[in-house]
């Protein structure tokens, strides 16, 4: 069951006891930044990092060249060390999830070093390279369209990629929608349209320096490639990564973005109705209670560790990357001066909101976060969702949405 909380400022023991992170705060102090980190949730008056946009970039592109070299490493000696390429695809995709959900995101916003020409450079790399819909067409309508009075409305991307792209509708029950968009996860025919989609957007409407890029880039590795006989691993150790790994992760975290709103909602033009539609989504489970039995509180740590590295710690890694676990706070302050520190950053305003602003929500856990989004799909309104209403949709620009 989603563990889904109202941001107040309770008596310290019900803080603690509320908050999962809180909970955390028992383990040894070295432990604390790692956990904020990747719970995504900061503990009170932790203090920030002080990261920087370019910390940010060169992390991401780091993690991308890592990612890569690792492959290759895992390719060239063969035998049992192909098992490698497991941990290489990992470190390749968090590198491209980072650039792409939170680099290009931010340049997009012209908020990654707030000077628009090198913004607009950033972001016609990073389309270049991950084969996304181009940088103009993407700030644009991800300005107008989703960060606007026609949020999760059928007009905001978003909504047609659920409604179009994933096929679910007001209605549906949680099982069925979990049912349909797993099996969209392992269909060839899905990944291929998407895949399709993702070129056709980018080359609609490119820049040149996007085209000329993307150009340079491509047609030198299909130029080696094809001179020493090495296509299997470009595919293997590049497009695996690219295409089916990223398309994944890009659905998951489309699915756990916004909440659709309740039917009968008058007021849209609120604070209050547009904070309900977005949620931070935060990793990790309450650590064991300190007054269970000696062995309950054994098994539970133990319990808790094993999730914390094999469910939590993936999910952060290769779906909620970078501040896409506080995407409640982008919306509420899209070009918040303090992007860069976003875990702290959001801390701090739902601990200090400013007079009129409503309470921050959150959700505990990848899998509890979709649940919930699914939910407010199957409560509402479908009159108001109902994709006949939709003039027409591209799907050359349909999946580019995913990630809007």
């Amino acid at each position: 069951m989603a563990l889904l909380n109202r941001h107040t400022a309770p008596a310290p023991s019900a803080a603690v006891a509320s908050d999962p992170r809180a909970t955390m705060a028992v383990l040894p102090r070295c432990f604390q930044f790692p956990l904020t980190i990747l719970t995504g949730k900061a503990l009170s008056g932790q203090p920030s990092p002080g990261w920087t946009p370019t910390f940010h970039l060169v992390t991401a592109t780091t993690s991308l060249v890592a990612g890569v070299l690792l492959s290759v490493l895992a390719y060239a000696l063969g035998g049992p060390f192909l098992l490698l390429l497991v941990a290489g695809w990992a470190v390749t995709l968090h590198g491209m999830r980072n650039l792409r959900m939170m680099i290009y995101h931010q340049c997009s916003h012209r908020n990654m070093y707030r000077r628009r020409a090198l913004d607009r450079a950033v972001g016609h790399a990073v389309s270049a390279l991950l084969i996304i819909q181009n940088f103009q067409r993407y700030s644009r309508e991800h300005v107008s369209d989703h960060h606007a009075l026609d949020h999760m409305t059928l007009k905001d991307p978003t909504v047609q990629a659920f409604l179009v792209g994933l096929d679910l509708h007001p209605g549906m029950s949680r099982r069925a929608m979990w049912r349909r968009v797993l099996g969209k996860l392992v269909s060839p025919r899905f990944h291929l349209v998407f895949a399709v989609s993702r070129a056709r957007s980018f080359r609609s409407q490119a820049a040149r320096t996007e085209k000329a890029v993307a150009l340079t880039l491509y047609g030198s590795l299909a130029l080696v490639t094809g001179l020493t006989g090495t296509w299997q691993a470009l595919l293997v150790i590049w497009f695996v990564p690219l295409v089916p790994l990223f398309q994944i992760s890009n659905t998951l975290r489309l699915c756990v973005k916004h909440t659709f709103p309740a039917p009968g909602v008058e007021d849209r033009r609120s604070r209050a109705y547009f904070a309900s539609l977005t949620n931070a989504i935060f990793l990790g489970d309450p650590a064991p209670a300190p007054q269970l039995p000696a062995w309950r509180r054994m098994l539970g740590w133990a319990r808790w560790t094993l999730r914390l590295l094999f469910v939590h710690a993936p999910s952060r890694y290769l779906v909620l990357t970078g501040d896409t676990v506080v995407h409640d706070f982008h919306h509420r302050h899209p070009r918040a001066g303090d992007w860069a520190n976003y875990i702290f950053a959001r801390q701090k305003d739902a601990e200090h909101l400013a007079p009129g602003q409503p309470p921050y929500h959150e959700v505990w856990g990848l899998v509890p976060a979709i649940s919930h989004v699914f939910d407010s799909l199957a409560a509402a309104d479908p009159e108001e969702f109902d994709i006949s209403r939709l003039r027409s949709v591209s799907k050359r620009e349909l999946f580019a949405a995913f990630d809007d």
